[in-house]
């Protein structure tokens, strides 16, 4: 009897200290996952709205993938909005909201719409706050984004337009596929000898693109708007003269009565595949087309600097593209991580692979150094065309570029007044009209603010 006491009290105590090692265990657990719960630290999210599309959406995607991988504090989000009008639309819809991301990608000839908003902060608040060296960048497109030596915004994605030519159609035309044409008048000739070797190709196309013509205007030295392109005075009136903006109407006219000129219209695109099918031997698009079009052309691509009347020196291009703005009422958090991410986009490294990868430029010009970018310019030398006519530029406010919210509008007038041109219209008429619309649209944003 005594026995079997003792056998049960043993198997009592042997319960008891299992319960007890099984407890210890558990609320061992629950304090190893408290501290790691309180070890991790959760992510600021940047909520990143950009214009990106195609091979651009690509490079920026795998850019942003970097980023987040390189330090576990800040998580960018990229946000696909549409094109750059679209995008800037959706944002007015819900800026000063919850909904409005932290930051956004915006067309250059949208600097003066952003910053009469009220709806962004000055990135030179965290340039200055920083101590951050923006003398380093290029100098052609630190002109454009610095007005009265402020930054609005960080320069990104910037371009500017080049000429590209089939090489093997030059050849076939009697021309010197390495002595590209360099004046309007150039290319006249030039068109006559690429139709009569072909007559199934077309010599020249311009898309009736606003941007287009207004770095058809600049390289002649002529300013879009009075009051030095804006950045002196608030704008009154044009300020080219009529021999400046004639002289492509001009141009694009003598080609249409030779029968020498592709009309695309306003399709980019359809110019583009116009070229790669061997329908068109030259056409002027952005340079941030080259990556795409060298690789896609069944032929050898030429790329030469825009061209310019011959009675007038070559003054060179205003910067094109967008830039990245900081959006204001964010948490102060917030601004900083996404601050983060804006220099991150500048380093050497990260501009050689957007530079490579897209054809844009590098807006950190050491990224030229680097191998990435010395091995794409063995294996395709047109890509540094782009960024030697940028350098070649000669500054002034001609090619600093305008700045005026009505901008986008003035676009529209001036490829209107192109299209009228090229479907056979009088340049008088064509050209008369549109800068009447356009005075009058300069007046008309003057006057709604109160000017």
């Amino acid at each position: 009897m005594r026995k079997h006491f003792l056998t049960s009290f043993m198997m009592l105590l042997l319960v008891v200290f299992l319960a007890a090692c099984s407890s210890n265990e558990s609320s061992s657990g629950e304090t190893e996952v408290e501290a790691e719960s309180s070890d991790t630290k959760e992510k600021q999210v940047v909520t990143f709205w950009h214009s990106m599309g195609g091979a651009g959406q690509e490079a920026l995607n795998s850019i942003v993938e970097s980023f987040n991988s390189s330090q576990d504090e800040i998580q960018v989000n990229a946000e696909y909005q549409g094109e750059y009008d679209e995008s800037l639309t959706k944002f007015n819809a819900v800026a000063g909201t919850d909904s409005a991301p932290s930051m956004i990608q915006t067309f250059e000839i949208g600097t003066k719409s952003m910053i009469n908003s009220g709806q962004i902060t000055p990135i030179q608040e965290f340039i200055d706050a920083d101590g951050y060296d923006m003398s380093g960048l290029e100098e052609n497109i630190v002109n454009y984004y610095s007005l009265d030596g402020t930054f609005y915004s960080m320069p990104f994605n910037s371009s500017t337009p080049v000429m590209y030519y089939n090489k093997e159609a030059f050849e076939a035309a009697g021309l010197d596929p390495e002595a590209p044409p360099a004046t309007f008048e150039e290319i006249i000739e030039a068109n006559k000898a690429i139709v009569e070797s072909n007559p199934d190709m077309k010599g020249f196309a311009l898309q009736a693109y606003g941007w287009l013509w207004e770095q058809l205007l600049a390289n002649q030295g002529a300013l879009l708007l009075n009051n030095d392109n804006g950045r002196t005075g608030t704008p009154t009136e044009i300020g080219w003269t009529e021999e400046e903006g004639k002289s492509i109407f001009n141009w694009v006219k003598q080609m249409v009565d030779d029968g020498t000129f592709a009309n695309y219209g306003t399709n980019g695109d359809n110019m583009m595949a116009g070229f790669l099918a061997g329908d068109v031997a030259m056409f002027l698009q952005s340079s941030a087309s080259s990556r795409d079009v060298i690789d896609n052309a069944p032929f050898e691509v030429g790329i030469a600097y825009l061209p310019h009347p011959e009675d007038k020196e070559r003054q060179g291009v205003v910067i094109g593209g967008a830039s990245l703005w900081m959006i204001d009422g964010k948490p102060e958090e917030e601004q900083k991580a996404a601050w983060e991410f804006m220099k991150y986009l500048q380093t050497p490294e990260v501009q050689a692979e957007w530079h490579v990868g897209t054809g844009y430029f590098a807006i950190n010009p050491a990224a030229y150094e680097e191998q990435t970018v010395k091995d794409a310019y063995a294996e395709k030398p047109q890509l540094q065309v782009t960024v030697n006519q940028l350098q070649d530029t000669k500054a002034s406010y001609a090619t600093q570029g305008a700045l005026m919210d009505m901008l986008p509008e003035g676009r529209k007038i001036m490829e209107t007044a192109l299209e009228k041109v090229y479907n056979g219209g009088e340049v008088d008429e064509a050209y008369n009209t549109a800068v009447e619309q356009f005075n009058a649209a300069i007046e008309q944003a003057n006057a709604a603010r109160g000017e």
